[in-house]
């Protein structure tokens, strides 16, 4: 308390000080005065030379920190030194982007020095990027750039205005007279629409790709699939229904699709769109575009959550269509899962599904769980194949 209490009373001294700032640009504050109003963290996480990464947190009366990384199982304790940093030094099973967290006392926080977030609904995680000797397609490369814009559009299906990021590859001219096809990218269950370019990183990889002409110049969309917590608030619903699958396809078909075309120079034939999407925003995705085959010529699902029966129920009752429209529709049906992820068996009914149906579909089944560090690995042999 005491150092708060000196911290702010410095900095009251320090703007007292220059009180004339805005008048005088040129009296800025010194290194000292900085020092003083904003003490250093500590560095965290720190890659070293011999492939570790040491994670640092400061917490001097916390009795216990332990690190929660994707690189590992469980947690693990972390040590702390005579001036209250908790660290610990691991080394990575391969060059990647690694969600964590550090868990003190029981609860479960971000790394404060460290600006990565996963943006996700429920639990709070920091990222670290573990590089290659060579690097990987979700690394920035020095290739041409596309941009990520944050738009909004008013919703008549929910009643208010949502969010959602699009992806426009180098060179996309919104006054020029080339169209492009869409890649509609759902996200998975807690997640938002910023979790496909921040922890995906959808731009990198389409980046990378179609500078080495592996993938067609195309825009994605990344939509906020879960419109429950704002008309929770709103009072528009009391709970959420996670596993419902109109409300989504209702968003997609009848708002962003629209707003896509006015806003956008994108083709408006089934050939031009495609839909993909991970764990819950597999589900979605094979419900909206197995359902409506007639509006998606690419339907992709990456780790899909689907449960029980239905891989064949939603045939029968009409949430997919008729096996043989698919079948004469579909340029590509995709499906991925990894061989450690607790949706494993069900993409593998899933398949037999489709198999039984002479619904011809790829299949990538990795080892790993369901993770983002597969997920970017999916999503970069799809886009490999879309529009073609």
């Amino acid at each position: 308390m005491k150092k708060i209490f000196l911290i702010v009373a410095v900095a009251a001294c320090v703007l007292f000080n220059n009180a004339s700032f805005a008048q005088n640009p040129s009296r800025a504050l010194t290194g000292k005065q900085l020092a003083a109003m904003f003490p250093p963290g500590v560095k965290s996480p720190e890659c070293n030379p011999d492939g570790t990464v040491t994670f640092r947190f400061q917490a001097g009366n916390a009795r216990q920190v332990e690190l929660n990384c994707q690189m590992f199982d469980g947690n693990k304790a972390m040590t702390k030194d005579e001036e209250g940093v908790w660290s610990i030094t691991v080394t990575p099973p391969a060059a990647d982007i690694y969600p964590y967290c550090f868990v003190v006392d029981g609860i479960q926080v971000t790394d404060p020095n460290n600006v990565h977030i996963f943006p996700n609904e429920n639990f709070k995680n920091s990222l670290v990027d573990v590089r290659g000797a060579v690097p990987d397609f979700q690394d920035m490369q020095d290739v041409p750039h596309g941009k990520i814009s944050y738009r909004y559009y008013h919703s008549v299906n929910v009643g208010f205005d949502r969010p959602l990021c699009v992806y426009t590859p180098a060179g996309y001219d919104p006054k020029g007279k080339e169209k492009y096809p869409v890649l509609y990218l759902i996200h998975g269950m807690t997640d938002t629409y910023e979790t496909w370019f921040k922890v995906g990183r959808i731009n990198m990889i389409l980046d990378n790709l179609i500078a080495q002409g592996l993938a067609e110049k195309m825009i994605i969309v990344m939509p906020y699939a879960n419109p429950y917590p704002e008309m929770m608030r709103r009072g528009l619903a009391k709970s959420m229904d996670y596993m419902g699958t109109d409300l989504f396809t209702n968003e997609i078909l009848n708002e962003v699709i629209p707003y896509m075309e006015t806003n956008y120079r994108v083709r408006t034939d089934a050939d031009g769109r495609a839909i993909a999407g991970f764990s819950l925003g597999g589900r979605q995705s094979l419900a909206c575009g197995l359902g409506n085959p007639g509006k998606f010529h690419y339907v992709c699902a990456f780790a899909p959550a689907i449960f029980g029966n239905e891989m064949s129920t939603n045939f029968d009752n009409g949430i997919y269509a008729e096996p043989e429209i698919i079948r004469s529709s579909l340029k590509l049906m995709w499906l991925s899962c990894g061989t450690s992820d607790f949706l494993y068996q069900t993409s593998l009914a899933l398949d037999k599904a489709l198999t039984e149906r002479g619904i011809e579909h790829k299949t990538m089944f990795p080892g790993g769980g369901h993770t983002w560090m597969n997920c970017r690995d999916y999503i970069t042999q799809v886009a490999q194949l879309l529009f073609k």
